[in-house]
């Protein structure tokens, strides 16, 4: 059995925010998670036979902490009985769906959908989305409706005033009425022959113009190579923790999410590495950042928050906004978003050196190539990215000087 840790008080519980899992006492196992974000959940981490398993018990603070405690000491008596209480949950909730029979409504089967796959979506802004664009564009329409008798005038009415303004939006928000329906078949609640009104291939390509064709590419706004320098001279002159982190996230080439959610102690500071784990990327693989002389001088220069482990802590505790970053660049007169720097990197390392595209992709944890070839391609080329990114460093010290240029046709 794990060691029970000290009882912590709703007002302490009020006052973490430090990313990470808080054992917070009362029943062995029960944690408070902190996002990066700064979002609270409950988790029950326990073993039953021979596996340890995580089982969410709902956000904070809508599910305080006695609720909690009390949700922990149920399931923890399921485990000593040799029942998995997260296979219960499902079951039970299966059963009544099962009860309501086919007149279970599209939110319930979607909320169904969304607790049992939630805790496999590693990405908080994603479990948001799901929620929030089926709040707002499906549920006013077939919320209410049984799912046997969401049709394809339903969908389309849900699809139709987006497909063309929001497109992005639309396309998401399509594919998950389409798994949420598939799920409702899949659990009985829709009798007799069926076939998904939201189905894509052989059904709405008929009825809805492709994506491709009628959604505008927008592209991150991006400084030019050769200004890219200069503005680095007005960056550093800077005040402030997001303009630091907004410098390390460009010496790095990293994301702002991963720079914001930065710790101490994914830091190797001896060895020259920042090592971002797998929960904490995109792609849902660990990630390690060569770390440049300049960005060590930078974390030199930032100073370290007690009550924090956060590399670029907000002023009022918990991580910085990507609104922070951005402020920066507007404060600063730049044409760029702090993610525009990226494509700036991608394009110097294309024109500017010789390095090899996956290599220049690999620093920016872009997955290279097929399936095939990342099978065989296990190394991730870390001491030809070091060597990447001092050159990238070295290029972003040395302002291109802006001099008079006389057009040779004009002095002809």
């Amino acid at each position: 059995m794990p060691k029970i840790a000290r009882e912590v008080s709703e007002v302490a519980i009020r006052r973490l925010t430090l990313p990470g899992r808080h054992a917070v006492g009362g029943v062995p196992g029960l944690h408070l998670d902190v996002s990066p974000t700064g979002s609270r959940s409950w988790v029950l981490r326990f073993s039953l036979a021979g596996r340890r398993r995580d089982m969410g018990l709902g956000p904070y603070p809508e599910v305080s902490l006695r609720a909690a405690r009390e949700s922990a000491r149920k399931a923890r008596q399921d485990v000593r009985e040799g029942l998995d209480p997260i296979a219960s949950r499902e079951a039970a909730r299966r059963a009544a769906l099962a009860a309501a029979g086919r007149r279970a409504t599209f939110r319930e089967a979607a909320e169904t959908f969304i607790a049992a796959h939630e805790a496999s979506w590693a990405n908080p802004k994603h479990r948001r989305q799901w929620r929030s664009t089926l709040e707002a564009y499906a549920y006013p329409v077939i919320g209410p409706l049984a799912v046997g008798d969401v049709g394809l005038a339903h969908v389309l009415k849900i699809l139709e005033p987006l497909w063309s303004t929001k497109t992005e939006t639309a396309k998401r928000l399509r594919g998950r009425i389409e798994q949420v329906l598939d799920a409702a078949q899949a659990r009985g609640l829709i009798d007799g022959p069926w076939q998904n009104p939201a189905r894509w291939r052989g059904h709405l390509d008929k009825l809805l113009a492709r994506p491709s064709r009628v959604a505008k590419v927008t592209h991150h706004p991006a400084l030019p190579i050769d200004e890219v320098a200069g503005f680095m001279v007005r960056l550093r002159a800077a005040e402030g923790m997001g303009a630091r982190a907004l410098e390390f996230a460009i010496l790095t080439a990293a994301r702002s999410g991963e720079v914001r959610g930065a710790t101490w102690a994914e830091i190797d500071l001896a060895a020259k590495v920042w090592t971002i784990p797998a929960e904490r990327m995109k792609a849902g693989k660990e990630h390690r950042v060569p770390l440049s002389d300049a960005a060590l001088a930078l974390l030199a220069k930032v100073p370290r928050m007690g009550g924090t482990d956060l590399v670029f802590p907000a002023a009022r505790g918990g991580a910085l906004s990507d609104m922070t970053l951005s402020a920066v660049t507007r404060r600063l007169d730049v044409a760029a978003v702090p993610h525009g720097f990226r494509s700036t990197f991608r394009d110097w390392s294309a024109e500017r050196t010789s390095y090899p595209s996956e290599v220049c992709e690999m620093a920016l944890a872009h997955t290279v190539g097929n399936k095939v070839e990342a099978a065989y391609r296990r190394g991730d080329m870390f001491e030809r990215r070091r060597r990447l990114m001092a050159e990238w460093a070295a290029f972003l010290a040395k302002p291109v000087p802006k001099g008079n240029v006389t057009s040779i046709r004009g002095a002809a």
